[in-house]
């Protein structure tokens, strides 16, 4: 069973013989304890073109030290990487394979870089014999795989203890820097190791770039494969169940599917359009779980809301229970879409897209004035969808105009989005007051799907011999909120069609 941990640390350049100076003289160490050199043999895997290498990814197998197994480390910033740990085997685990699904495809990794470092290990504790910290000298013997070229150096690793504040490494840093040892220019030993080991001839060339600079095209390109990216690097972080992934990820395939729609004077409908269909699929299998999360957050509050006299019934329990059935139907439901043949070909099929991008007349001219007509173009449609939204009577057809206006505010903002490099503040106004819309009508869809749910809820409830007295009384709750939504409306509208 993988396990998971955060990673905070640091790595310096060291020459052979560098000796370590005083630790007990930084700020809070008030113990150094040798704990002797210890030898460790790590094999790193990536795909044979290095996908993994690319990302900032690492895989290995390491033999030797209290931590043997497999280790998967995916970056969160500057010097912090999570690391998911599994167990010693000759074969790759499933729960770390599919953590990689999203990048080897239908691929396979393969040993590439043979690692040997004799470890020597200093523990840096406090006045309680508290771990702070653990620094290494690490010298290290590289050999590219299957027999390829060699590379030796010596580092200096500092990683902060599970519970320590992360201040220690700059108390660390402070002292080490006064005894000549700098930051290294390598943020992991892979990284190092594949660039001293690397033959000429597979030394990548520059990209290839489709589209001049300052062009419709490379604009609308650049985002696109931003977006593309983004899926690709949440699809692990969904199946990790990190706070607010499924919901980013939905977001990004959103965001890509609304700019094949707003650009397509610059991309090609005929090629864009079966993806906007896979984009919207896949949006949809994640929704159910991202719908469910805010709906029952939702609920939770507007129940926190009654005061304790008018909760009546097992009304917290009843929540409970049906929020924890739905929410693990949902995730069941977002990860197999991850783990099906489908999702896969989606992410060819994008990566396809931006090798031999379906490029229009319009690609080639000013990004600027291209850019800034479909923002125009996406604005009127909105336009359109809420001045007929506000001509219908209260009721149902009303409802469902406004959650057609909402998709198009959500539409025209991310347009200013993908824009913002391009026509810079002006873009970034027009985004953020459609985006004001946008929560408006948000919050008006949010109180109708409410609603729906709280009549299942009373229904059940009074089935089950209960009163459905609280949730008759959260539905009207919910009804006020939709009509100070659509009061609210026409105001919040004036500021945005100004522009």
């Amino acid at each position: 069973m993988a396990e998971a941990k955060r990673e905070i640390e640091r790595k310096y350049e060291a020459a052979a013989g560098t000796g370590v100076p005083d630790l007990t003289r930084v700020r809070d160490v008030a113990t150094v304890v040798d704990e002797g050199v210890v030898e460790l043999d790590a094999t790193y895997h990536d795909t044979p073109d290095l996908r993994l290498a690319a990302d900032s990814i690492t895989l290995r197998r390491r033999t030797g030290g209290s931590d043997a197994g497999w280790h998967l480390k995916f970056p969160v910033a500057a010097g912090v990487r999570d690391e998911i740990r599994a167990p010693l085997s000759d074969t790759l685990p499933a729960d770390l394979a599919a953590l990689l699904r999203s990048r080897v495809r239908g691929g396979e990794v393969v040993p590439v870089v043979r690692l040997r470092s004799a470890r020597d290990v200093r523990r840096l504790l406090d006045a309680d014999g508290d771990l702070l910290a653990e620094l290494s000298v690490d010298t290290v013997r590289a050999r590219r795989l299957p027999g390829g070229p060699r590379a030796s150096w010596t580092e200096i690793e500092v990683e902060a203890a599970d519970d320590a504040d992360p201040g220690i490494l700059d108390a660390v840093e402070k002292r080490l820097r006064k005894a000549g040892v700098h930051p290294s220019d390598a943020p992991s030993k892979l990284v190092r190791a594949l660039a001293e080991t690397a033959p000429e001839e597979d030394r990548p060339d520059a990209l290839r770039q489709p589209c001049a600079p300052g062009t419709a095209g490379a604009a609308v390109l650049a985002y696109v494969r931003e977006q593309t990216e983004a899926i690709v690097a949440l699809d692990p972080a969904v199946r990790r169940d990190l706070p607010d992934a499924v919901h980013q990820l939905r977001v990004a395939c959103r965001r890509l599917r609304s700019a094949l729609k707003t650009y397509r004077s610059v991309l090609d409908r005929d090629a864009t359009d079966p993806l906007g269909a896979e984009l919207k699929w896949l949006a949809g299998e994640l929704g159910a779980a991202r719908d469910q999360e805010v709906l029952a957050e939702r609920l939770r509050a507007r129940l926190g809301d009654v005061p304790r006299t008018l909760r009546r019934g097992p009304v917290k329990a009843r929540l409970r229970v049906w929020d924890t059935a739905r929410t693990e139907d949902a995730r069941r439901r977002a990860v197999a879409a991850l783990d099906s043949d489908r999702h896969l070909a989606l992410l060819d099929r994008l990566d396809a897209l931006l090798a031999d991008p379906p490029l229009r007349k319009a690609a080639s001219r000013d990004a600027a004035k291209v850019l800034a007509r479909a923002v125009r173009k996406d604005h009127a449609r909105l336009a359109a969808r809420v001045d007929h939204a506000l001509s219908l009577a209260p009721g149902h057809e009303r409802d469902l105009a406004l959650h057609e206006a909402r998709k198009a505010a959500k539409r025209a903002r991310y347009a200013g989005d993908a824009a913002r490099p391009t026509l810079g503040k002006p873009a970034k106004k027009f985004s953020e007051r459609v985006k004001k819309v946008q929560s408006l009508l948000g919050e008006h869809q949010d109180s109708v799907v409410t609603r729906a749910t709280l009549r299942d809820l009373a229904a059940r409830a009074h089935a089950a011999g209960e009163t459905a007295f609280t949730w008759g009384l959260l539905y009207g709750r919910e009804e006020a909120a939709a009509d100070a939504a659509e009061r609210g409306l026409p105001e919040v509208w004036a500021r945005a069609a100004s522009l």
